[in-house]
């Protein structure tokens, strides 16, 4: 006998039967014992905090779960469903830690249960679980993620003001026991002293003051204990480029450097980096927020790709890393999803100039060719140099430049920066100046230095542009005026192809202002338009168009649609829109902004000068 759900057989019924009384795939019994710990979780706070609660008909299937232990039910429920709260995610993703603590708590839940409450059933509950822990350990094997102290601090702040809510809310819970009517601040006070296991100055009747102080105090206790932990655990140090690693990947730029123009940034030395297992390729990757996030195409030979992607993808499951891959090519989104089975999506297009194909003649390049030649009027000029070729002074001028021009606290790009200039080993990288004599400023520190554009080696024939900076008092106009002189300048240092920024959502910009285009692509072009108020996508687009370049689709691959906010969000961090560094409180800036939504980027005042154009 068989079933047969729409010409397809889903399987013999007493097969099914049997994979039911086997119980859950052993895949999915992480994802189910978070849920029941999220559940339960919040099941325990609940009882702990609300006198109803307890009393009402839910408590009869709460006091039969792990928390709610005795004439402490309160505290220790509280206690339980925050702790249980906090493993969830670890069991969801994994994590052998998490696991350990599991099966530590359920034995002591299942003897509390039985001690305090004398309750079967409790225990019963709580060793099946633990049975079910035990018996899948093997799902249980992630390794921890790197982590630091700022763990420490930001468990505290998180514990700390979550422990300030739910205090105000047991405080609060009992009102007709309340002795009097406090105020917010005296309530407020009282939180704050049972959490140090003080009596404060709000009084009840009934014997609520011990539930009310033992609640709080478990609050505290906990709040206290896992910020000890994260404070002294041993430390994982997050993955770092060795000399040996460098070493390698240099070499395999230099067979294959050609193919990709983020090739050159595989060279940041806050990533990590896994080899396929002939050496002839190799992933590059940092780990932000529990995402194992790659960028640009595997380096090195094509035919070698599928061995370092798997490597990658082990050591993303060894982890519990969710895997992603930000600005990979057409070719490497391909093979990607053919050795993965992932998902690629397009995120923008990068801009590439032809410099065979570049002239500033013809009513294309007006706008361009007239700014040039303003600003050249105006009395600057322009040098376009490999960085080899640079005196030790100038370099170091250079370098202060763009340090003190930078107009954030933290160095932004990850996927398509290198994060520093004048590297020894970055000989062949193109760094183009502007310069202007200043008489009223002829102290200072960049002597006639106004604007800094960095170019990154593409292989022997081509370059990729990586930051752009320029003084504030420099003449509006001075990215077009770099860009313009180092492809005119390219033929001469060997150049053929100069890769410019990267403009996401390009196509549904260009598509959306189409005659013909319909109201969905509409409606989707006016939102980017909106949001380009606060991130540079329609000004970027525009900036890049007009050098006339070929677009380049890029994509990011992704295990699972609702995977993509977190994958954005760790892409945020990692490009430094999202830091926790803490800001130097009264320091005034003396650099021009340099936002940017990727690391190829054009600079806020560009974005004033593309408007104004």
């Amino acid at each position: 006998m068989s079933v047969t759900v729409d010409g397809d057989k889903s399987g013999s019924v007493p097969d099914r039967v049997r994979q039911i009384l086997r119980g859950p795939r052993p895949e999915r019994v992480p994802a189910l014992v978070g849920t029941a710990c999220t559940l339960i979780g919040l099941i325990d706070i609940a009882a702990g905090v609300f006198p109803r609660f307890r009393a009402s008909r839910m408590h009869a299937v709460a006091e039969v779960l792990p928390g709610t232990l005795g004439p402490l039910s309160a505290a220790l429920s509280l206690s339980a469903g925050v702790l249980l709260l906090l493993l969830a995610h670890g069991l969801k993703r994994n994590k052998r830690r998490a696991w350990r603590a599991a099966v530590v708590l359920l034995p002591l839940g299942a003897v509390a249960q039985f001690v305090w409450r004398h309750s079967v059933t409790g225990a019963v509950l709580s060793l099946v679980l633990l049975t079910l822990l035990v018996r899948h350990r093997d799902q249980f094997a992630a390794l921890p993620d790197p982590r630091s102290r700022w763990r420490a601090l930001a468990n505290f702040v998180l514990m700390g003001a979550g422990s300030l809510t739910l205090g105000l809310v047991i405080v609060s819970a009992h009102p007709r026991r309340i002795v009097g009517s406090p105020s917010l601040a005296d309530r407020l006070e009282h939180v704050l002293y049972g959490l140090f296991g003080i009596e404060g100055p709000v009084g009840y009747t009934g014997g609520v003051d011990w539930t009310v102080g033992y609640s709080l105090g478990a609050l505290g206790m906990l709040t206290a204990l896992t910020t000890i932990y994260f404070a002294f655990r041993p430390e994982h140090p997050a993955a770092r480029l060795t000399e040996d690693d460098e070493t390698k990947l240099r070499a395999l730029l230099h067979k294959h450097g050609a193919r990709d123009s983020l090739g050159h940034f595989a060279l940041r030395r806050d990533k990590g980096v896994v080899f396929s297992p002939s050496g002839k390729a190799a992933v590059c990757y940092r780990v932000v927020s529990g995402v194992m996030l790659a960028s640009g195409d595997p380096i090195g030979d094509v035919e070698a790709w599928p061995g370092a992607i798997e490597r990658f993808m082990d050591e993303a499951k060894a982890h519990s890393w969710t895997p992603a891959v930000m600005g990979c090519s057409e070719t490497g989104g391909q093979v990607w999803t053919r050795e993965t089975g992932l998902d690629a999506l397009e995120l923008g297009d990068e801009a590439i100039v032809d410099v065979s194909d570049f002239s500033l003649s013809g009513r294309a390049m007006r706008n361009v060719r007239q700014m040039v030649k303003r600003i050249e009027r105006n009395g600057y000029t322009t040098k376009v140099r490999r960085v080899a070729d640079l005196s030790d002074g100038e370099l170091a001028r250079i370098h202060r430049a763009a340090e003190d021009w930078r107009g954030t606290d933290t160095e932004r790009g990850f996927s398509m920066a290198l994060g520093r200039i004048g590297d020894p080993g970055d000989g062949d990288a193109v760094i183009a100046t502007a310069h202007k004599d200043d008489p009223e400023n002829a102290d200072s520190p960049y002597g006639d230095l106004k604007a800094i554009i960095h170019f990154v080696p593409w292989g022997t024939d081509g370059i990729s542009l990586e930051l752009m900076r320029r003084d504030r008092s420099a003449d509006p106009g001075m990215n077009e005026l770099l860009i313009v002189a180092a492809l005119q300048n390219a033929p001469r240092l060997g150049i053929e192809r100069v890769s410019l920024n990267f403009a996401m959502f390009r196509a549904a910009l260009a598509r959306g202002e189409k005659i013909g285009a319909g109201p969905v692509l509409r409606v989707w072009r006016g939102l980017l338009v909106f949001l380009s108020r606060w991130f540079q996508i329609e000004s970027l687009y525009k900036f890049n168009a007009k050098f006339q370049p070929r677009w380049e689709p890029r994509f990011v691959v992704y295990r699972k649609s609702r995977d993509l906010p977190r994958i954005g969000f760790a892409a945020m961090q990692a490009e430094g829109f999202v830091t926790l560094s803490l800001p130097r409180p009264l320091t005034r800036r003396t650099r021009t902004t340099t936002p940017r939504p990727c690391a190829h980027i054009v600079p806020s005042q560009a974005e004033h000068e593309v408007r104004a154009a």
